[in-house]
């Protein structure tokens, strides 16, 4: 079976139960700071360790998250290691966060520019990305500052994106040019 569907039914299993369990927000804030933790190499070593035992794992995972996050999530991560499928978390992590923005309707947006933007701008292109049919009806944006794009800017919206750049329209006349085949 691939990474992606084991991870992906992982994380099903752990959205329907935190639902059923009226536990979705704290199981998704245990989630994303368990993502965070994740960013350390000596967790990722860990994970795909296959001399350390899934039972000295726990142990670590014990004392690492336990008062810190859901019984539900510590219940969670405890079947996961047993199962030997700790390998996946990441990805399980990740799939249960993209489930969880989908059930409630977030759309993460990311906006690139040239210069950073004010904050009132930036809630009227928020407030205009809930008005259309792009989005949901809740709207995540992050921000990315490039100062190769000169000026405009580069929106993505899932896997659409529109580049409104100046870079990027130099870069189209520039091929317009090289394949005029007027001018010889």
């Amino acid at each position: 079976m691939s990474i992606s569907r084991i991870s992906s039914r992982y994380a099903k299993s752990l959205l329907d139960l935190a639902v059923e369990g009226n536990t979705t927000e704290q199981v998704m804030n245990d989630i994303q700071a368990f993502s965070k933790m994740l960013e350390s190499r000596d967790l990722q070593l860990l994970l795909k360790s296959p001399i350390v035992s899934s039972g000295k794992k726990s142990d670590i995972f014990k004392a690492l998250f336990e008062g810190k996050f859901s019984q539900l999530t510590m219940a969670f991560l405890n079947i996961i290691l047993n199962k030997g499928r700790e390998e996946f978390l990441p990805q399980i992590a990740e799939d249960f966060i993209l489930q969880y923005k989908e059930a409630k309707g977030i759309t993460d947006v990311k906006l690139t520019t040239a210069a950073k933007v004010p904050d009132a701008l930036l809630d009227e292109i928020k407030s205009k990305l809930m008005d259309s049919d792009a989005t949901s009806e809740k709207v995540e944006i992050s921000t990315d500052v490039n100062p190769n794009l000169i000026g405009g800017f580069v929106v993505e919206i899932g896997d659409k994106l529109y580049d409104d750049s100046i870079a990027h329209k130099l870069n189209e006349i520039k091929k317009q040019f090289a394949s005029n085949n007027y001018i010889k």
